[in-house]
């Protein structure tokens, strides 16, 4: 299994904690949270790994000089980091996202539980991995669902049409490697589609295409976005 790292944004909502490093390289305890999810990762077995870089990348790929983990971890560059969303960072990666693979956002801290649970679901062609919780807010990435297949996902989904949030962490399995790259290739005809997230693609996919769901129940997880993030992480991930 390979896996690809979205990691080429700089974190504006952290500064000044992010104004000399990427939010990948922001220490969660003794590691950064890249070394997190690689360590993570190497737990269920993923080898090759693919971290799409930008801001700071040469800080990041100092970093994974000094990596001893077991799995190939290379960098590919996202030049175009400043002026576009992460659907542009998976477009410039998409080579790398034949066969069979996971999607990673770099901002997700996550337990090997997480992954592994993914890996041992049914093999279906797209997975988008889930939590529930009582209340859900303007930035949540918000799902809907019926039964396990998602319906919608997107950060306005309206209260009534909200069963659950995404994590940030996505299994594509063949057809679903291939039906994504071509979701992608479509969307960005639109020039304004640079400023998308990937996962309006998948919003878009799940109309036409079966998009399932993974629930994380019981596991832990954080996504750092803001400095009460940050401090939330540190304290689950101790």
């Amino acid at each position: 299994m390979k896996a690809i790292i979205l990691s080429a944004g700089q974190g504006k909502r952290l500064l000044p904690l992010t104004s000399e490093m990427p939010k990948c390289l922001l220490p969660i305890g003794d590691k950064t949270l890249l070394e997190r999810q690689l360590d993570a990762l190497a737990i269920c077995g993923v080898e090759q790994i693919t971290v799409v870089v930008g801001y700071g990348a040469d800080k990041v790929e100092s970093l994974l000089k000094h990596y001893s983990g077991p799995q190939n971890v290379e960098t590919f560059l996202n030049a175009e980091y400043a002026t576009s969303d992460n659907l542009v960072s998976c477009w410039k990666v998409r080579e790398k996202m034949a066969g069979d693979f996971l999607l990673i956002n770099g901002d997700t801290l996550f337990e090997a539980a997480i992954p592994e649970r993914l890996l041992q679901m049914p093999k279906n062609e797209v997975t988008v991995t889930i939590s529930h919780k009582k209340e859900y807010d303007a930035d949540d990435m918000k799902v809907q669902l019926d039964g396990t297949r998602l319906l919608q996902i997107g950060k306005t989904l309206a209260a009534e049409e909200v069963d659950a949030e995404s994590i940030g962490m996505i299994l594509f399995r063949e057809p679903g490697s291939a039906w994504f790259r071509a979701a992608m290739e479509q969307a960005l005809k639109e020039p304004a589609a640079r400023k998308r997230w990937y996962l309006s693609v998948i919003n878009e996919m799940a109309r036409s295409k079966p998009v399932w769901t993974c629930a994380v129940a019981g596991l832990s997880w954080a996504e750092v976005d803001y400095p009460a993030d940050l401090e939330h992480a540190r304290q689950v991930f101790k």
